[in-house]
C-alpha cells in the first residue's frame, strides 16, 4: 500500500519540483520510503516523471524500493496496492525460466506486464493502481482494479501548448498540491452530487478538470500524453447463472480469498464490529492464519451506538486477542480538523475509519483487514427488500395513472407532515416521486438513497452551479450501471448497484484516504473480484434467501461461533454524530452553515442551508444528521482548499 504520483511532460526542474509537492501531500501514504524517477527524454525534452511513496508491508529490503525497474525489460513501475495472486504468477514466470530479485509482488507484476503487456492486467487479483512506462513503446500504461478499491486521478491539461499534458496521483489532494492547476475550481455538478448522494459519483470529481479513472479499467498514454487505449478489463464476460456450486466450494473460495489476504511481511489485525461481515472475517482469519489474529473495536460512551460488549463476546468466541477502542465526544471534537482534513473529497463518511485507524497504527500495526462488502454481496441491506418490492408493485399497477397515485401519496404525506419547518427527508417521504420511477430500478435506488427530496434539492443549490445529472449519478456511470443489469433479476441487479456506488463510490474511496491518513493499509476479503465472480453465478435462492439475513455467509464464515451471538437487528457502524453535532460539535459549525459567503463558494444556496440547519437545530421529524453533515463537510472541505466558483 503506497501513493503513486506522475507527470507526462517536459522533463525539466518546473515537472520535477511539482512532482516533488505532490509526492510530499502524500507522505501519509508511504512513510517507510520515498522515490522518484524519469525516463529518457524524446527529441523535445519530453518524457514521463514518476514518484513513488512507500509503506513497506511485503518484501521490507531495498529489493521492494519503488519506482521500480526491470533489468530484463527495462520497463519501470509504480504501484499503489497489493497483487494477492502474485506468487501464483511468480511461479509461472519461473517456470518459463524468470528469475527475481525481489521477493515481492511489484516484481512480478513489472515482470508480468514487460513480457506480456496489457494482457497481463486482467489476471491480476488485488487492491491495485499501477503507471507501468515502456521504454521502447515509449508509452505509459495506467490502471485501476476491477472493484475500484484503490483510486487514481488524472488530470489533463487543457493548454495543448503546455510543458506538461497529463498529472495523476493516488489523492486528488496530491494533484491540487502540484501547483498545475492553478486556483482549484468547484466541477459543474459536484455540489448537485453531494446533496444528492453525500459525495461525488465519479468518473467526475469535486474539482474541474479532474477525473477518477473508472475501476476495472487501463488506459495507455503516449509520451505526449495522447490518449491510446482506454478499455474496460472486468468484467471479461457475462458469469454463468445458477451454477450448481456446493457451499463447501464457495466456502473453499471465501477461504482462499482470506488467506490470500493475510499475506504480510508486518503485523497485521481486523477490524471487529458485533455485524456478521467482520465477524466472519474475523473467524476465518483465525481458523486460516498460523498466527495470533488480534482484533479491534471503536466503541462509545452511548450506549446506544456502542459495539463494545457484543463484540467483547464475539472476539472471545473467535479466540481473537482484543483491544477496544474508546472515542469519547471529547477527543473526536479535539482532533475533528485532523480528521476532517483525511477527507480527499467532500463526503459523509470515512471518519469511524480514520479514528480505529489510528489506534491500530499506535498499537504498532501496518495492515487491518476489515467485513465491508458483504452486505453488498449477500443481500444484507433493506433495500434488497424494500426496493424489489416497490418495483414489483409499480408493474402491476402500471395500468394504473402514475400521476394519480403519486398525487395521492404526495397528498397523504403532506397531511402527515403539515406545520414541521421542513418535510422529512426519508425514504418513505420520498414515495410520491418513488411511485414515478419504480418501474425504473436504477431510479428507484437513487431516489431511496437520496439525502434529500427532489424539491429540496432545488433549495439547497445555487442555480449557478450546472444541473443535477439524471438520477444523481454522471451519464457515463448511469451507461455502465444498466450495461451491467440489463439482464439481471432485481436482487441481483441491486447487488451490482450496491457494489458500484454505495461500495464503490463512497466506502471504499472514503476508507481508503481515512486509513491512509493513518498510513493504515485497509484490505479487503469480501471486496474480491474472484470471490464476487463466484458469488454471482449462484442461485438467488441460495445466494440471497431469507433477504437481509445473509444466511450463506453466516453458515460459511460464523462456523463454529454461538448464533445467539449474532440474532440481533442490524445496524450500522456509525459514530454517535446526532448527539454530538447538537453539543460539541455545534459551535463549529454553526459558524460555517450560517456564512453565506461559504455557500456560495461550494455551490449551495445560502438561505436553503441556513434553513436546513435551523431545522435540524428545532428538531424536525426525519431529518437525519448526516443531511447536515453533507452540507458542513462540503462547505468545510471547499473553504479548506480554496475552491472557487466556475
Amino acid at each position: 500500500m503506497c501513493g503513486i504520483a506522475g507527470i507526462i511532460g517536459r522533463l525539466d526542474e518546473s515537472g520535477r519540483a511539482a512532482l516533488e509537492r505532490m509526492s510530499a501531500a502524500m507522505h501519509h501514504r508511504g512513510p517507510d520510503g520515498h522515490g522518484t524517477w524519469e525516463s529518457a527524454p524524446d527529441e523535445k525534452g519530453w518524457g514521463v516523471l514518476l514518484a513513488h511513496r512507500r509503506l513497506a508491508i511485503l518484501d521490507l529490503s531495498e529489493a521492494g524500493n519503488q519506482p521500480m525497474t526491470d533489468p530484463v525489460t527495462g520497463h519501470t513501475v509504480v504501484l499503489n496496492g497489493e497483487i494477492y495472486n502474485y506468487l501464483t504468477l511468480r511461479d509461472e514466470l519461473a517456470a518459463q525460466g524468470q528469475t527475481f530479485r525481489s521477493s515481492g509482488d511489484t516484481a512480478v507484476l513489472l515482470r508480468a506486464l514487460g513480457l506480456q503487456g496489457r494482457e497481463a492486467v486482467g489476471r491480476l487479483r488485488g487492491m491495485f493502481t499501477f503507471a507501468s512506462w515502456d521504454p521502447s513503446r515509449r508509452t505509459l500504461l495506467l490502471a485501476r482494479d476491477p472493484l475500484g478499491i484503490k483510486p487514481l486521478y488524472l488530470a489533463r491539461n487543457p493548454d495543448p501548448r503546455g510543458s506538461w499534458a497529463v498529472a495523476f496521483a493516488s489523492e486528488l489532494r496530491a494533484l491540487l498540491a502540484s501547483g498545475l492547476l492553478g486556483a482549484p475550481r468547484l466541477e459543474p455538478g459536484a455540489a448537485a452530487s453531494v446533496i444528492w448522494n453525500g459525495f461525488v459519483v465519479g468518473p467526475r470529481t469535486a474539482i474541474r478538470g479532474i477525473e477518477l479513472l473508472p475501476g476495472g479499467r487501463l488506459m495507455e498514454l503516449d509520451g505526449r500524453g495522447r490518449e491510446l487505449v482506454s478499455a474496460d478489463f472486468w468484467p471479461p464476460e457475462e458469469p454463468s447463472r445458477n451454477v450448481a456450486l456446493k457451499e463447501e466450494e464457495l466456502a473453499a473460495h471465501l477461504e482462499e480469498s482470506v488467506r490470500l489476504h493475510l499475506a504480510s511481511d508486518v503485523p497485521l489485525a481486523v477490524f471487529l464490529s458485533s455485524g456478521v461481515d467482520s465477524s466472519a472475517v474475523a473467524n476465518l482469519a483465525q481458523r486460516t492464519s498460523g498466527r495470533q489474529v488480534h482484533t479491534f473495536t471503536l466503541t462509545f460512551e452511548s450506549a446506544e451506538l456502542n459495539e463494545g460488549p457484543i463484540a467483547r463476546e464475539i472476539a472471545a468466541a473467535i479466540g481473537t486477542e482484543h483491544r477496544e477502542v474508546l472515542l469519547t465526544e471529547g477527543e473526536f471534537v479535539e482532533h475533528l480538523e485532523e480528521a476532517l482534513d483525511s477527507l480527499d473529497q467532500p463526503t459523509f463518511d470515512g471518519l469511524n475509519s480514520f479514528f480505529l485507524s489510528r489506534a491500530i497504527r499506535d498499537a504498532g500495526f501496518k495492515v487491518a483487514l476489515v467485513g465491508t462488502g458483504g452486505d453488498e454481496l449477500f443481500g444484507g441491506y433493506t433495500s434488497f427488500r424494500d426496493l424489489p418490492a416497490l418495483h414489483l408493485w409499480s408493474r402491476r399497477a402500471r395500468f394504473l395513472p402514475m400521476a394519480l397515485l403519486a398525487s395521492a401519496a404526495k397528498l397523504a404525506l403532506s397531511a402527515r407532515n403539515r406545520g414541521a419547518p421542513i418535510p422529512p427527508q426519508t425514504r418513505w417521504a420520498k414515495l410520491p416521486d418513488m411511485i414515478g420511477r419504480g418501474n425504473d430500478l436504477l431510479g428507484l435506488y437513487q431516489l431511496a438513497y437520496a439525502l434529500f427530496l427532489p424539491d429540496f434539492q432545488n433549495e439547497l443549490l445555487d442555480g449557478g452551479t450546472g444541473t443535477t445529472p439524471v438520477d444523481g449519478i454522471p451519464a457515463e456511470t448511469r451507461d455502465r450501471l444498466l450495461r451491467e443489469i440489463r439482464s439481471r433479476s432485481p436482487l441481483a441487479a441491486l447487488s451490482v448497484m450496491e457494489q458500484r456506488l454505495f461500495l464503490g463510490e463512497r466506502l471504499l474511496r472514503d476508507n481508503d484516504v481515512a486509513s491512509m491518513a493513518a498510513s493504515i493499509e485497509q484490505r479487503l476479503p469480501l471486496v474480491d473480484q474472484v470471490l464476487s465472480r463466484r458469488v454471482d453465478e449462484l442461485d438467488e435462492t441460495v445466494r440471497f434467501q431469507p433477504v437481509g439475513r445473509k444466511e450463506l455467509l453466516r453458515r460459511i464464515g460464523l462456523r463454529g461461533l454461538p448464533p445467539s451471538l449474532f440474532n440481533r437487528p442490524k445496524r450500522g457502524f456509525v459514530l454517535p454524530f446526532d448527539t454530538w453535532i447538537r453539543r460539541g460539535l455545534r459551535r463549529a459549525m454553526d459558524e460555517l452553515m450560517r456564512d453565506p459567503d461559504a455557500a456560495r463558494a461550494a455551490g449551495l444556496n445560502p438561505e436553503g442551508v441556513s434553513r436546513l440547519w435551523k431545522g435540524f437545530l428545532a428538531g424536525a421529524p426525519g431529518l437525519y444528521w448526516s443531511r447536515v453533515w453533507a452540507v458542513f463537510v462540503l462547505l468545510r472541505w471547499s473553504r479548506r482548499h480554496g475552491v472557487v466558483r466556475q
